[in-house]
């Protein structure tokens, strides 16, 4: 059996072709996982579905399709995503593992621990998303101009949004991470932070509404979250902040 790639040390010299031999064995492993984690997701498919099926109002959870392919495809389409999802700290990592050499160890642990810190930030969006952003915008839409309206959910269509919104808002969970990133390079500073709250605010709603979502009611479950977030960042950075190094401390 082949051995899995070795993690290069930093400032450990490799020949182009092991670059090239360490890249090709890290791309077969993250394929190997992507199909490991299709047909786990697809075993679980029936209640992938269900489980998006629960965020629409009880009236409307009997999905529709109207064409012979469609349930095929969806379900193919759901269990790509999820397995995508369920074996992306895989991926990560290996792509941390083939550029972490390039870092010195100092900087190295700095993003272990912002790369942990998004993984939390990321299970809390989806959590956010599903329990919260999505109910509120499907009731929404799912009852405007009802009275006009036979109002029927295809499945392709709502998998499709539902996966749209829980995806929107993780990134939205994300922007602790861009901030804070940008201050320990230097870009940014808590006090800079500070000065330009309103613009920042500003900011954060604009991105709401440049984020996918056709309702008022979505881009609001998205402004308000950014708008929270983007204040505990600007504390979060004077932590940050206080357990950098000095400069000349940096430079050793």
């Amino acid at each position: 059996m082949k051995r899995l790639p070795r993690r290069l040390s930093h400032g450990e010299e490799a020949t182009l072709v092991e670059h090239l031999g360490e890249l090709r064995a890290r791309l077969i492993i993250c394929l190997l996982a992507l199909a490991a984690g299709f047909v786990a997701a697809y075993v679980i498919h029936g209640h992938l579905v269900k489980w998006l099926e629960d965020a629409l109002p009880p009236e409307h959870r009997k999905l529709i399709t109207l064409s012979p392919a469609e349930p095929f495809l969806t379900s193919m389409w759901i269990s790509l995503y999820a397995g995508f999802l369920l074996v992306l700290p895989v991926v990560i990592y290996q792509v941390w593992a083939f550029f972490a050499p390039a870092f010195a160890p100092h900087t190295q642990r700095v993003v272990v621990g912002l790369a942990a810190f998004a993984a939390f930030l990321a299970a809390s969006g989806v959590a956010f998303g599903y329990f919260v952003a999505l109910p509120a915008a499907v009731k929404f839409l799912t009852h405007y101009d009802d009275h006009i309206y036979n109002i029927q959910i295809r499945a392709r269509d709502y998998l499709s949004f539902a996966a749209v919104v829980l995806f929107a808002v993780t990134i939205v969970f994300e922007v602790p991470i861009v901030i804070l990133g940008l201050v320990r390079i230097g870009v940014l500073n808590s006090a800079k932070l500070r000065r330009n709250r309103r613009l920042g605010y500003v900011i954060m709603a604009a991105l709401a509404v440049a984020l996918p979502g056709v309702d008022p009611v979505t881009t609001s479950m998205e402004m308000v979250p950014l708008w929270i977030l983007f204040e505990g960042s600007i504390w979060l950075s004077v932590l940050l902040e206080r357990r950098m190094p000095a400069p000349q401390e940096a430079l050793l």
